[in-house]
């Protein structure tokens, strides 16, 4: 049984996500496991790195799947960018490992959030950057930013129900970058909660705000619930980037 390893991107603003849905038929990986089983004659069970919400995008998801075919990779990319729909693709087919798991294997992520600050909306940003068209306090986000990087507890910022798992993750990396009216957020780690990116994001409007201190944000690190952090951010900011591996 072979392991076949893809790089893809996708707009996610008409999906319902990335994981399957016996309710819905229209996520990302429902699409590709039913092209996928065309192409290989056999049922396909397809793992991503990651489920990605509904609306979210993604530059560089990594997913896997077996199979029995004999199909070449090079035949296998001709035939799924033949027939998926214009906002998905696949950037590259590969033979992996028997033992390779897009998800259990990944060694960490980078997520974009991109954030339209201007006066007027941008119509060619509106799928994939909010509009805040008010002064944002950039020194005081990068601040509170920095108190984000490290290894800490971020079960405020999650909206996963309690469970038994783990809240605690290591952030290396949160940079704003801002070009014109465009601001550009990387969130870069070993792992990231269900919402954890939009909740961070939606903090750290606030404290671009005057809403909410760089100390207060200190302070949500500290044991705090969910109820006292920022608002979910909207999905369509954000983009998986990249997927790491050892």
């Amino acid at each position: 049984m072979r392991n076949i390893r893809l790089l893809l991107q996708y707009d996610g603003t008409r999906y319902q996500g990335w994981q399957r849905q016996e309710s819905n038929e229209n996520t990302i990986q429902g699409r590709l496991e039913r092209l996928l089983g065309r192409m290989c004659g056999e049922e396909i069970e397809l793992q991503g790195s990651g489920r990605t919400d509904a609306g979210v995008h993604a530059r560089g998801q990594v997913a896997n799947f077996h199979t029995s075919s004999a199909m070449s990779t090079e035949e296998m990319f001709d035939y799924i960018n033949r027939y998926l729909p214009e906002d998905i693709a696949v950037l590259k087919v590969t033979e992996a490992s028997e033992r390779f798991h897009s998800r259990l294997n990944a060694t960490g992520k980078r997520y974009q959030y991109l954030v339209h600050n201007g006066a007027a909306p941008d119509v060619f940003l509106r799928r994939y950057a909010i509009e805040e068209p008010g002064r944002l306090d950039l020194g005081a986000m990068r601040k509170a930013a920095g108190c984000l990087e490290g290894e800490h507890d971020f079960k405020a910022f999650t909206s996963a129900k309690k469970s038994k798992k783990s809240t605690i993750r290591r952030i290396d990396e949160v940079r704003i970058e801002k070009e014109g009216e465009l601001l550009r957020f990387t969130f870069q780690g070993n792992g990231f909660l269900f919402h954890m990116v939009r909740i961070l994001m939606g903090t750290l409007l606030e404290v671009g705000r005057g809403e909410r201190s760089v100390e207060d944000v200190k302070r949500l690190l500290e044991g705090a619930g969910r109820d006292q952090a920022g608002p979910l951010a909207d999905a369509k900011g954000l983009t998986l980037m990249e997927v790491y591996y050892e």
